[in-house]
């Protein structure tokens, strides 16, 4: 594939690729790195796809995957170092996020997965299907997965309420 091609790709998807990833980890400098890593990861594969309109869904299963990924070895890091005696040295990893966003501190909270589901389905707009499909798992565990995470975040918004009207 030619540069320029290289260049009128990245230039289409990078923008929706880096909200996208931010959604899903609430970084914005993690966001960047995981959007040009799946992009790279992505465009590598491009020749493999079948329709090149194909590339968008791809490029988004591929960003939720680096970020599961990242997940799980944020956890393995955490609980190896509990074990270790060593005191988590990770304060708050959405110090950017206003304390009036109680929906988007709520969905930071959820598993990477769950995240993911709802991000992909309700910001991306994406279909149950479409959204399994990017997640790698059925319809029916992807509609769990958006169920469980749309309780914890009503669950989550109720508390903060209680607590706001608690403390005036």
């Amino acid at each position: 594939m030619n540069p320029g091609r290289w260049e009128a790709l990245y230039a289409v998807h990078i923008e929706e690729a880096t909200r996208l990833a931010y959604l899903v980890v609430g970084d914005h400098g993690l966001a960047q790195d995981l959007a040009h890593d799946a992009f790279l990861k992505s465009a590598s594969r491009l020749h493999g796809l079948r329709e090149q309109g194909s590339f968008g869904p791809y490029l988004r299963r591929t960003i939720v995957n680096l970020a599961i990924s990242r997940g799980r070895r944020k956890r393995a890091e955490q609980r190896a170092l509990a074990r270790a005696g060593v005191p988590s040295q990770l304060g708050t990893p959405h110090a950017e996020i206003p304390t009036e966003d109680v929906l988007r501190r709520a969905l930071w909270t959820l598993p990477v997965r769950q995240r993911a589901a709802l991000v992909l389905r309700y910001y991306v707009d994406l279909s149950e299907e479409e959204t399994a499909e990017i997640l790698g798992s059925s319809v029916v565990a992807t509609k769990s997965l958006v169920a469980r995470g749309v309780r914890a975040l009503r669950n989550h918004a109720s508390k903060e309420e209680w607590h706001d009207i608690a403390s005036r």
